[in-house]
Formats: C-alpha cells, structure tokens, sequence
C-alpha cells in the first residue's frame, strides 16, 4: 500500500473515527484503525466491536491495499504536522511498518494485517429514513444529559428513540431518564420513521453520533433494526448494536396535574441555584426552594459546610410552597431553556416537577424532588 493524501482530509476522516477506539483494549486489533486504499479513496474504520465508525477521504494511491496502524498514535502524529501539507503513507512489506512522511517529518508505526480485523454486518431489515441534522442534533442535545450512568440499569444507560402519535401529529421522539430527572425532545416524525418502535441507543453511540453530525448541514440518514442502528452524513458512517432491554412506561412519570405554576428569568435563577450550591454538600447537592407570592428564595444548611441564601423576584400566584431539588440537576435542566423565562409546574412538595421552555414547546423535563 501506498498512497498520498493532504494532511486536512486525512485528520478529517482519523478524528470521525478514532474516538471510538477504546484507550485500553485487551485486543490489540481493537487499538487500530483500518485503513483500506483503493479506486482514488481511503476508507477509515475503527470499532469497539459495539460501535464502528468509518469514514472515506480522496487520495492519490500508487498501489492499492490494506492495513491497521495504531489509532492514537496515528492521529497524533496527523494532527502535529503543518496545515495543508501532503502525507505521504506506505506499508514497508519487509518489516510491515507504516511508513508517515511529509515534508521534512518521518515516523514509522507498527502494524498489525487487516485480515484480523472485525467490521460489522448491516442488517437488512432496517427502518431508514432522512433527517435534518439539525433536528438530530436538538433530539440529542435536549435529551442526553439525563441519561443514566448506574450499569446495573442498563436500559437505562441511552436514549430512548421512537415514533410517537400526539394530538399535533406523529412525532419523533427522544427520552432519556436516570430515575431522578426526565428529558423529552421531539421532531415531526421525518418520512419512513412513522413506523419506528422503540430502540434504546446507547450513551457512547449518542456522544459519537452527536460528533459526527456537529458540523453537517442537511439530511443525515438513519437506518434502525432490531439490534442496531446506523447513521450516515456524508462520506462518514456510525454502526452500533442497540441496548438489548425494556425502556420504562415513561409517560407515567410525566406530570399531568400540575397547577402551581412558577415563572422565572432563567438566567438570573440559574446564576442564583450556582451560587447557592457552591456551599452544598457534595453527596446530595440539595437546594431547597421556597415559594411565596412573587419571590423564591433559594437556600441550602449543611452543617458540615455551610449556609447560603438568595432571594429572586418572580411570577408565582400560588399557596407557599418549600420543595428541595438536587443543583446538579436543575442546572442541567437550565442549560437546556432558549427562552428567557423557564416555567415550572409543581404540585407538592413530594411530587415531581415539570419543567418546560416557552421557547420550545417540543421539549420538557421532570425533576424528581428532595427531602429538604
């Protein structure tokens, strides 16, 4: 093998593909990227044997073939030659080293045959359909910080993607939950994903699919059966197995009667729960929340470290009201409102709050609360 190619589009394709590749591999193979030359192109492909991205990028091949170099060090090594240059790359047959010249740099990595590594098969049977990237991007945006970490839930450990039918039509919709926060976005349903049952795509596929699609305008393809789904933008491509489990009755912790409505600048009540929580007791991160006509005040007591108290104007009509919440939690919930109000939608102090963004009526949040 060997080949020439403009050190842009060869960091291009390396950083589509090497985050995928896990830092410590029992395997050695799994620490590689493939790279195959043929017909005027490079195809790049790497996996973790549950997610593999590839992505292609034109070349000047002098001679056609196939080999996996270390993923790491090959993109490092990219990354720090000069801008705009040509890399060189050739397989020394004799020692089966990759050769990396450009200009006056020159490295030589080790390599292992391409016929031991594994790529995944596409399954037939999928539900494809196009998407604007910039829908795919909000369903995952509004929707991933709450997905949960605790393995031993592991149906739990993604986002929930399905077709849902709600008196403004069919939708796509996105959930995830940890069991202490909700987070639901949803697109209109885009053509041939009316159908789509519920899959549960995991965290590592929802952070690589997100990176994939950071900086595409346009469609990207998706295509969803029964153990994967794959997402195609471009020349790039993501593959992952699905989480094989039962997403919970979501529905059923959403709030549907919820009266006490409180209404706020965001910004200001974000800076204020920061500020507060600053002396919070790591464990639990609770702020306690006290609701009177036209003012919250935010407070947290810890004996161990500290007080702190801040008082904020706002629109709230209702009976007094003092419910506690983790500040990790309705930060996260924050970050997410495009308005400059946030509204939330209480009942009592035991129930959970619903939180929704007058500036995107397609997505809302459930915080569960705490005993303050």
């Amino acid at each position: 093998m060997k080949l020439t190619i403009e050190r842009g589009a060869l960091l291009n394709a390396l950083s589509h593909v090497q985050n995928v590749v896990e830092r410590r591999n029992t395997i050695p193979i799994l620490s590689n990227i493939l790279m195959q030359a043929e017909n005027g192109q490079v195809r790049f492909t790497a996996t973790d044997l549950d997610i593999e991205a590839v992505d292609t990028a034109d070349a000047k091949i002098d001679s056609d073939g196939a080999v996996t170099a270390p993923a790491g060090t090959l993109f490092d090594v990219v990354r720090k030659l000069p801008a705009g240059a040509d890399v060189e790359l050739e397989l020394n047959p004799e020692n089966r080293q990759l050769s990396i010249h450009s200009g006056r740099s020159k490295f030589s990595l080790p390599t292992l045959p391409a016929s031991d590594f594994q790529t995944m098969v596409a399954d037939d049977d999928a539900t494809t359909f196009e998407i604007e990237a910039a829908d795919l991007r909000r369903l995952i945006d509004k929707t991933r910080f709450a997905i949960s970490t605790e393995e031993t839930r592991y149906y739990l450990n993604g986002v929930y993607l399905h077709a849902a039918e709600t008196d403004k039509g069919q939708k796509l919709r996105a959930v995830a939950t940890d069991g202490h926060r909700l987070a639901l976005s949803e697109v209109d349903a885009p053509e041939g994903s009316e159908s789509l049952a519920g899959v549960i795509v995991p965290r590592k596929a929802v952070g690589e699919a997100r990176r994939l699609i950071d900086s595409v305008d346009g469609d990207v393809s998706v295509s969803v059966s029964e153990t994967k789904i794959q997402f195609k933008a471009g020349q790039a491509q993501l593959t992952s197995k699905l989480i094989d489990g039962s997403f919970p009755d979501y529905a059923r912790v959403i709030p549907k009667g919820n009266t006490k409505a409180l209404i706020i600048d965001n910004k200001q009540f974000e800076a204020a729960v920061d500020r507060v929580s600053t002396v919070s007791a790591e464990r639990s991160r609770s702020v306690k929340l006290s609701l009177s006509e036209g003012k919250l005040t935010l407070a947290v007591n810890s004996a161990e470290t500290g007080q702190g108290h801040e008082e904020i104007e706002c629109d709230y009509q209702e009976d007094g009201m003092d419910i506690g919440f983790n500040a990790k939690y309705l930060l996260d919930v924050t970050a997410q409102i495009e308005a400059e109000d946030a509204r939330f939608l209480f009942n009592d102090p035991a129930s959970p709050a619903l939180v929704l963004d007058p500036g995107d009526e397609s997505a809302q949040y459930v915080l569960m609360p705490l005993r303050v």
